[in-house]
């Protein structure tokens, strides 16, 4: 293969960056020049709020216009963050490579360097997702949580401004823009579960290019692709989109990379003062039985009640 390799992305300096950075391993790996291809997807367009953007369009609105392009050939392959991915396999394209995953955390960026523990009853927090907003008002729920959409600019700048005294935001986007070190607090992932996927991006390609899928395969590493398949398949499970009030963490032990442990959360939509429920657990098995394990573990949440969580109408954000 002589070509230069096409990549889709989105046009957002977040996107952009972390196709840059899988261009950059591409290259590194295997020597074959990357170009990177702007594409704006249905998500980069919409100006409602990411939970109402999900609903209109489905889990796929981030990733839907990338996989258009490939399949038209447009592209040679595609890089999104793995969250973003419906858990439905694609017909004619394959997940080719999960490169090593970012920190899974989520942070707090808030005035004036406060935690979230020393933060004023009636502290305005900005997120645009159902997980984190539920799952503040578990720890905090005397916090005023509101709705917000957009990039890392400008959700940053809604505190900058003075209009909002803090927003959560993924420790990996921050990490990536270099902009880690405007984050005032850390969740520890144990107790504020991440997003399943989160931290981790997702190399796309057709399926029937064995030449490309021999070349991403230099790119994937084996335990973050354990932990996401288990989270992945937590998520399948519950039936749940990415914007569900859904957490889901897996992780391959350190000391013993055969076994994997993952931990979820499903909170109520509800999320008025003092509505807020959610049933948790965790499930440690083998690494090779990683899907087993999130289909499993949703079955006990199930148990518990989830569905009828998920599914609590009332306030979204």
């Amino acid at each position: 293969m002589t070509r230069t390799l096409r990549l889709g992305t989105r046009r957002s300096p977040l996107a952009m960056t972390q196709s840059g950075l899988v261009a950059d391993a591409v290259t590194a790996a295997t020597g074959h020049a990357v170009e990177l291809v702007e594409i704006t997807t249905y998500g980069d367009t919409s100006q409602a709020t990411n939970e109402l953007i999900a609903q209109i369009g489905g889990t796929g609105v981030w990733v839907n216009s990338l996989r258009e392009a490939l399949l038209r050939e447009d592209v040679d392959f595609a890089v999104h963050s793995l969250k973003d991915l419906p858990t439905a396999e694609p017909e004619h394209l394959v997940l080719a490579a999960v490169p090593e995953r970012e920190d899974v955390r989520d942070v707090l960026v808030a005035r004036d360097g406060h935690k979230l523990a020393d933060l004023p009853a009636g502290a305005r927090i900005g997120t645009g997702s159902l997980r984190r907003a539920a799952q503040l008002r578990l720890l905090r729920p005397d916090l005023e949580v509101v709705a917000i959409r957009g990039n890392v600019d400008t959700r940053v700048g809604f505190v900058t401004s003075g209009r909002l005294d803090g927003v959560v935001l993924a420790y990996a986007g921050l990490s990536r823009l270099g902009r880690i070190g405007e984050a005032t607090d850390y969740f520890d992932p144990a107790e504020f579960l991440p997003a399943p996927g989160q931290g981790a991006l997702a190399v796309e390609c057709r399926a029937d290019d064995a030449e490309l899928r021999e070349v991403f395969a230099a790119l994937d590493h084996r335990p973050t692709r354990a932990a996401v398949v288990a989270e992945r398949a937590l998520l399948a499970a519950l039936e749940a989109g990415c914007s569900a009030p859904v957490g889901g963490y897996a992780q391959v032990h350190h000391e013993d990379e055969e076994t994997l442990t993952v931990t979820g959360v499903v909170a109520s939509a509800e999320l008025r003062e003092g509505a807020i429920q959610s049933v948790r657990g965790s499930l440690t098995g083998p690494s090779a039985e990683a899907a087993r394990l999130g289909v499993e573990l949703a079955a006990r949440l199930l148990a518990q009640g989830a569905a009828a969580l998920m599914t609590t109408q009332g306030e979204a954000l």
